[in-house]
């Protein structure tokens, strides 16, 4: 049953609501979407509006439909229990056809069901900027909300997923996060990823083919410490129990707005960092960081390529200086057991060693190289990305392809103990898992490590983008991906995703400080640092790690 903040009262201001259509979009190229955009009577200009997208726009706009979002507003906006906000109420998009006999495409599940971002960005990059030209709205996600019904509840979700830095309030109305374009693996990203600050409600029926994926989500999102809310009811997938519903999953999502939403902190990615603790900047200004590398005394060593420089983090005062300069645009990095810092000169295609003055000796010529691993008696192993190649040079500077294949050979460590070698394809979802023989030798290669990766081609990629990545006492891989530090188990699951420093998609990673406690990530132009639960290892000196949990 409606009440009464679903039906015009007396004395309540009346909002405006205006019809228009985008046809610019770039992101969805061709596609027209209709959109509604409602403006509160108790806006004046003079201060940044709340903001709150709708999915189906011609569903929730109805004044006399099933959501009725105008009226809600105007009735909880005038009671003080949300704050004044815009509501922009968009359709999916559709191509419409070139003439009579043709049919349009028509967006909505593209648009609404897929797991990726590009929804997201189409609302941030898109509509709330063209809104923006005609009204001040709040660039403070936490006063940025989101909701949709059925599909439009999936998307409605997902974007928050992949933005909370652009939406934090989430109602989804009977959605189902099933397997039409993927959304089943959302359940599982939350108990994953590093909780995000997200407040999200939802609702569905015992009659509803979707309630099974809604108590999945749910449980979930408490497993992880979400602020979340599931209601259900007894009806199908209709909106006869969500309509009603409006104002109090509204007053739910917008309660004490002026607060911001908390980042929850049960997932997964506990049993690795503490969440309340967030990256710390070390450094910045460069111009493509990479290579970090630990030496004896817990200090961290990273490459800036372009500038051709090798710096150095001291890590008790965090105080940056230059290593080397005129490095032949060296990358990777590791120190080896003979004190010496080895680098992959990729510039001068060579293998160099750098003594403690920066002095170097050449280890091998004539080959491009990307990354590389020391093990303690001094074997180089490293990857030749575009040659597809692995190369071994032993301690004593023979030098042989120990494999070809892998499609995007690039970051190279040791396991603990220096018994498997382990290679990132970039260019797929895994990291390769090798036995290292008597000899330096490899076999029983197998993509191993499975990671966590985008829904669809971004910039002609379609991969996790696996770089540089360490390991753990405890065999435990962190791998610099494009969604974030993803933590792989030594049976080659993704355990944990640690959310990305900065911006930028990070490239490298290593356990630093004399107690190996903290691991320091490179991205794009920044280092940056977290202390961590876990304890890294000295990469020349064999650790046997436990058994690991099967």
């Amino acid at each position: 049953m409606y009440g009464p903040d679903s039906s015009r009262q007396p004395g309540v201001p009346k909002g405006t609501v205006t019809k228009h259509v985008w046809t610019g979009s770039k992101i969805y190229p061709g596609t027209v979407h209709d959109y509604w955009v409602y403006v509160p009577a108790q806006y004046d200009g003079e201060q940044p509006a709340a903001v709150m997208v709708f999915q189906d726009g011609s569903s929730f706009v109805n004044e006399v439909g099933a959501f009725r979002v105008p009226i809600v507003f105007d009735n909880l906006i005038h009671k003080g229990e949300m704050p004044v906000t815009i509501a922009v109420l968009i359709a999916p998009g559709v191509v419409p056809s070139r003439g009579e006999g043709q049919q349009g495409r028509f967006h909505r599940s593209h648009e609404y069901d897929a797991v990726n971002d590009r929804y997201a960005r189409f609302l941030m990059e898109e509509m709330l900027p063209e809104v923006g030209k005609s009204y001040r709205l709040t660039n403070d996600a936490n006063l940025r909300g989101i909701s949709g019904s059925s599909s439009g509840g999936n998307c409605s979700f997902t974007a928050a997923w992949h933005r909370p830095d652009g939406f934090r309030r989430v109602m989804s109305f009977i959605a189902g996060f099933t397997h039409q374009r993927g959304a089943l693996i959302l359940p599982s990203q939350v108990r994953k990823f590093e909780g995000k600050p997200l407040r999200i409600f939802l609702q569905d029926g015992t009659g509803d083919q979707n309630i099974q994926s809604n108590w999945d989500m749910m449980a979930a999102l408490e497993g992880a410490g979400y602020d979340a809310k599931l209601v259900v009811g007894t009806e199908g997938h209709n909106s006869k129990h969500g309509g009603p519903l409006m104002p109090d999953a509204l007053r739910w999502v917008w309660r004490d707005w002026k607060q911001p939403i908390a980042k929850p902190v049960k997932s997964f990615a506990s049993r690795f960092v503490d969440q309340t603790v967030e990256w710390e900047m070390v450094s910045q200004g460069h111009k493509f960081t990479e290579g970090p590398a630990v030496d004896a005394n817990g200090d961290v060593y990273f490459s800036d390529i372009p500038n051709s420089r090798i710096h150095k983090v001291e890590h008790a005062t965090g105080k940056v200086s230059v290593f080397r300069k005129d490095t032949g645009e060296a990358n990777g990095l590791m120190f080896g057991p003979d004190g010496r810092l080895y680098a992959c000169e990729n510039g001068r295609k060579r293998i160099v060693a750098y003594d403690a003055g920066g002095k170097e000796r050449v280890i091998a010529e004539g080959v491009g190289s990307n990354d590389l691993a020391v093990n303690g008696k001094g074997d180089v192993y490293f990857t030749e990305p575009q040659a597809r190649r692995v190369w071994l040079v032993d301690a004593g500077g023979k030098r042989r392809v120990v494999h070809e294949g892998i499609p995007f050979p690039n970051g190279v460590r040791l396991s603990p103990d220096h018994a498997l070698l382990l290679v990132a394809d970039t260019m797929t979802r895994w990291v390769w898992s090798f036995q290292v023989q008597a000899d330096g030798g490899l076999e029983y290669g197998l993509p191993f490590h499975r990671l966590e990766m985008p829904d669809e081609v971004r910039d002609g990629r379609a991969w996790a983008g696996a770089d540089g990545f360490t390991v753990d006492t405890e065999g435990f891989l962190y791998v610099a991906t494009d969604m974030g530090i993803q933590v792989s188990d030594p049976a080659g699951r993704t355990s944990a995703v640690l959310l990305k420093p900065g911006e930028g998609n990070p490239s490298n990673a290593v356990f630093g400080g004399p107690g190996l406690d903290t691991l320091y990530v490179t991205a794009v132009d920044k280092v940056f640092r977290r202390k961590m639960k876990r304890q890294g290892v000295f990469p020349w000196k064999a650790v046997k790690p436990p058994v690991p949990r099967l």
